[in-house]
């Protein structure tokens, strides 16, 4: 293929793709508190135009607000909602559990999360909790790229629920995208959320803001927790992070007030803290240490799986070719894999067995560690 060939051939892709992306659709639902009132927005399609939804309820109704998660494209996804009665910090650690299931970077993916969920019977088609005394952990990264963030993270608030009152478990853990959606760096938004939050007459900040249902579900969620053997996070943990030797609980209740503050307008004044925000370096959500030079070596990683006494530490965010998989001779487990371009894998831990997972329902033996 000539230069001019290929210019023709990346000038129609770019042209594909924004026609694609500009494509109107619907959105939502978005659960606001204003006035002492409880506002769901959600934009639908009728006849292939968007329209805007609103209703109001007082906040003394909120146990029976209806929150309808529905797919134009796929009425048979459609889902509902029962909003939580209160929102509480979660733990920062917790008992090994006989089934753990971990995923992550799922960034707005419903199909793929839905099919995995499916696939390896944590729900049914009616999005029952059917994983029992089992246990879900996504390690990071909700957002960005994919066109069903809402969804996505709705179907989490869901199960969330389902899964206690089953004996189970599900653990949301924040990335780097979750971080910058809620702090403002929005460089990898969908476009079309911000049309979106423009047609409902709202700031896309408010979507996901201090008075709004999914920002204070978010703001309850942590950086890093163990469960049982693992420690569970979106990057890793920087030899940096060792040396400050704080607890897990101390980790996120220091971070967590700084989860939605903006990096350019404000300057961490914990010197702890701003290591564990320093993007790219030493922060839980960006550190690449594990797979990229200059890489951790296998004693700084012994001293995090000491520190915190476990045995394995279970990452997402960093893409490689061998994931899902173990490193550091089955210290560290990746399980980043290109949900976009259609690798749908995981990772579970059952009868002392760690398997790598698809859509398909077959489990690979990766280790027995």
């Amino acid at each position: 293929m000539n230069l001019r060939t290929m210019t023709l051939a990346l000038i129609s892709s770019l042209i594909a793709f924004s026609s694609y992306a500009a494509a109107p659709s619907g959105d939502g639902p978005y659960v606001l508190y204003k006035n002492n009132q409880i506002e769901v927005r959600s934009i639908v399609m009728e006849n292939g135009v968007q329209k805007v939804k609103l209703a109001t309820y007082p906040v003394s109704k909120k146990a029976v607000v209806p929150i309808n998660v529905e797919f134009s494209e796929h009425p048979e996804w459609n889902f509902s909602v029962k909003l939580q009665a209160a929102l509480k910090n979660e733990p920062a650690e917790f008992k090994q559990p006989d089934k753990l299931l971990a995923l992550s970077d799922i960034e707005g993916e419903f199909e793929a999360l839905r099919k995995l969920l499916l696939a390896n019977k944590v729900m049914d088609e009616q999005y029952n909790w059917t994983f029992g005394k089992g246990q879900l952990v996504i390690c990071g990264d909700l957002f960005d790229r994919g066109e069903e963030v809402p969804a996505t993270i709705w179907l989490l608030y869901k199960l969330e629920q389902d899964a206690k009152a089953k004996g189970g478990y599900l653990h949301t853990i924040l990335g780097n995208h979750d971080i910058m959606n809620l702090s403002g760096d929005l460089r990898y938004v969908q476009p079309k959320y911000m049309s979106n939050a423009k047609l409902m007459e709202l700031d896309y900040m408010e979507l996901y803001g201090p008075d709004a249902e999914i920002g204070r579900w978010l703001r309850s969620k942590n950086l890093i927790e163990k469960i049982g053997d693992n420690l569970c996070l979106h990057a890793g943990v920087a030899p940096v992070i060792n040396d400050l030797k704080m607890s897990l609980k101390e980790i996120n209740d220091r971070c967590r007030p700084f989860y939605d503050q903006d990096r350019k307008s404000i300057t961490i004044p914990d010197k702890a803290v701003e290591l564990l925000f320093d993007g790219g370096r030493s922060s839980l959500f960006w550190y690449r240490g594990y797979f990229v030079e200059p890489k951790a070596t296998e004693a700084e990683v012994d001293q995090t799986l000491a520190l915190y006494q476990v045995k394995t530490i279970i990452v997402g965010h960093t893409i490689t070719d061998t994931n899902v998989g173990f490193y550091y001779k089955g210290k560290v487990l990746g399980i980043d894999v290109n949900q976009h371009a259609g690798k749908h894998e995981g990772a579970l831990y059952e009868n002392k067995t760690w398997f790598k997972i698809n859509t398909t329902g077959s489990k690979t033996t990766i280790g027995t560690y």
